[in-house]
């Protein structure tokens, strides 16, 4: 037992920290979660914060927990890794929290006087949409940084907030802070180590690789070549001078001259730091990877397994065909490819040469609570809960089962075959990436029945899976090969949709063993794969870029041969086959059409009204 080695992975998600503790194999030896504080503002439905001194106290509060579940010695944990929402974390340069707060002393009261100081609030969430002024005018500027965002910068991203930070909060205090994808402020917080991850800066930070090449289409097509990874005519063009002046320190350098940029799972400092480790109940030194967004971290864990029980170990190249959808909260839907092809597309994310391809739903998990929780016979159903025992989910499901019997119809799409909903109720992110996007259903009726409320609980799974049909009809058009999903997150256990996923993109569906734990089984690969580094390297951190970029040409693909040994068979689901299933496939297909002219008459009537109002 004491020769036994073992690895933590840690995830934050949206609403909770997360570890899990695993073996070299990836056997899951324990897991747990703590919830985190996120603060909403009582005048601003689009403000999202978090704090990162509640964040670590979760994580903190996880790891001793799994410690003390397992019995194992914290000396027989050789690497963690860390995964986490792509929310901007800002702290000042002793790393002290800065809030980003516009809250005042009373809940009523909102300025920007907080904004700056010491504050808890120190994080603004991916969800919080303050930023929208500031992306429109980085969209405006037709610069070749755009061409590695889809030509369209979300304000989910951190360059809009940093911009919209800039602008509000006091000069003097925006130059001292530092401004983390909260992935690499976690790494930062471990290790006291300022490298960041490639994933985190190209994903979500408007860095470019050096070596890739930027066309700008305001200039006619002109091409520029990324050389230190930072394009300083974009940052002064949107307003962000002061970050060009300072070599981009506060975003953490210029490789080789005042940074160090990490790709996925490569040692971070000199592992855990004394304070770090104490809190998080481990050894000092313990070896620590580079980070990654918790999306990547899901197709991390999910694209090396073998596609169902008795199925051929995949390759790297293999890895190309399938398409990683991490589904919580929101839906991410990761590709990579050797070429960049669609959204971003992020050269070096996770493997060094490889480009990352990133789709997604902004809202998946939320919309099936909104849609449920919103409803009048909501109430009727959670007293039904209690009584039975049974979940919200099964009722509703037991539910559509007799309407289906009741009404006759084919299947649960033939079902409410004249009920349409579109789903964007918080903006598009792909394959639009429109923010101004809104929900609109039609086929309403006089009926606020709880058969009403599974209704709509359908025709959500529905537009979900349609709108995910849509994503990756646009990645195959554009050259992608896409031929499966391999799912992660809390989602995954929603048999329904799963069905409905498989029936409308008509292939299969991939779902891991513990598919809630994937996203962390991930950030725990990350970890073994920063020991085994650090073992080959005797020990030694890696000090600077040139270290970095040897020890990437020297490992290759390593990280693969680990995701392959970490990662356990998946449950397949299939698309249905028989002649009822060839029947829904068809009303699909033009409940498909409906939804993608649902989104031509949305702008059609946006600008409708814009011209006159």
């Amino acid at each position: 037992m004491s020769q036994m080695e073992y690895f933590i992975g840690f995830d934050v998600g949206t609403g909770s920290g997360r570890a899990c503790l695993v073996d070299r194999n990836g056997k899951l030896i324990a897991e747990h979660s703590e919830a985190t504080l996120t603060h909403r503002s009582p005048t601003d439905h689009r403000i999202f914060e978090q704090s990162t001194s509640n964040i670590w106290s979760s994580l903190s509060k996880c790891c001793k927990t799994i410690l003390q579940a397992s019995g194992i010695d914290p000396a027989q944990v050789k690497g963690v890794g860390f995964d986490a929402t792509c929310s901007l974390a800002v702290v000042d340069r002793s790393g002290r929290p800065i809030s980003v707060s516009r809250t005042g002393a009373t809940e009523e009261h909102e300025d920007d006087s907080n904004l700056g100081k010491e504050g808890e609030w120190n994080v603004i969430l991916w969800a919080d949409h303050r930023a929208e002024e500031e992306a429109e005018k980085i969209n405006a500027t037709g610069e070749g940084v755009l061409g590695f965002v889809g030509k369209t910068m979300s304000l989910e991203m951190e360059i809009p907030k940093t911009l919209w930070l800039s602008k509000h909060m006091p000069q003097e205090k925006f130059k001292d802070c530092m401004f983390f994808d909260l992935p690499d402020w976690l790494t930062y917080n471990a290790t006291t180590s300022l490298a960041r991850s490639t994933c985190s800066l190209a994903c979500k930070c408007s860095y470019v690789p050096p070596g890739a090449k930027m066309v700008h289409e305001c200039d006619g097509g002109k091409e520029e070549i990324s050389k230190d990874g930072w394009s300083a005519r974009f940052f002064n063009k949107i307003g962000l001078e002061d970050l060009v002046k300072d070599d981009f320190d506060q975003l953490g350098g210029i490789p080789g001259k005042n940074g160090l940029i990490l790709t996925a799972g490569q040692p971070v400092g000199k592992g855990l730091s004394k304070a770090a480790a104490e809190s998080l109940g481990l050894v000092e030194g313990t070896a620590v990877g580079s980070g990654v967004i918790d999306a990547y971290a899901g197709w991390i864990g999910t694209v090396a397994a073998a596609a169902g029980e008795g199925q051929a170990k995949p390759t790297l190249e293999d890895a190309s065909a399938r398409l990683a959808a991490i589904a919580g909260t929101s839906t991410c839907h990761i590709a990579q490819s050797a070429d960049g092809i669609l959204w971003g597309p992020y050269r070096d994310a996770v493997f060094p040469g490889l480009w990352m391809n990133e789709g997604g739903q902004s809202s998946t998990g939320q919309l099936i609570d909104f849609m449920m929780q919103t409803h009048p016979a909501y109430p009727k159903l959670v007293e039904q809960s209690k009584k039975t025992g049974k979940s919200t989910f099964e009722l509703l499901g037991d539910r559509l089962e007799e309407m289906q019997k009741e009404k006759g119809a084919l299947t649960l799409t033939h079902l409410t075959k004249d009920l349409h909903f579109y789903p964007d109720l918080h903006g598009n992110r792909s394959p639009l990436a429109d923010p101004r996007m809104k929900g609109m259903i039609t086929g309403l009726t006089l009926d606020d029945s709880l058969s009403d409320l599974a209704a709509k609980f359908n025709v959500t799974l529905e537009a979900i899976a349609l709108q995910t049909r849509h994503i990756v009809d646009e990645m195959n058009a554009k050259g992608h090969k896409i031929d499966s999903i391999y799912m992660s997150g809390s989602q995954a256990k929603n048999g329904p949709l799963m069905r409905l996923l498989a029936t409308v993109l008509q292939m299969p569906i991939i779902i891991p063993p513990q598919p809630s734990a994937a996203v962390v089984l991930g950030a725990a690969m990350l970890g073994r794969y920063a020991y085994d580094l650090t073992a080959e390297r005797q020990g030694q951190a890696i000090t600077n870029q040139s270290e970095a970029e040897d020890a990437k040409e020297k490992d290759g693909n390593k990280l693969w041969d680990v995701m392959v040994a970490m990662t356990h068979p998946g449950k397949r689901v299939d698309p249905r086959s028989d002649e009822l299933g060839q029947k829904e496939v068809k009303l699909l297909d033009v409940k498909y059409k409906i939804f993608r002219e649902a989104v031509e008459v949305q702008r059609k009537w946006r600008k409708m009204v814009a011209e006159v109002a």
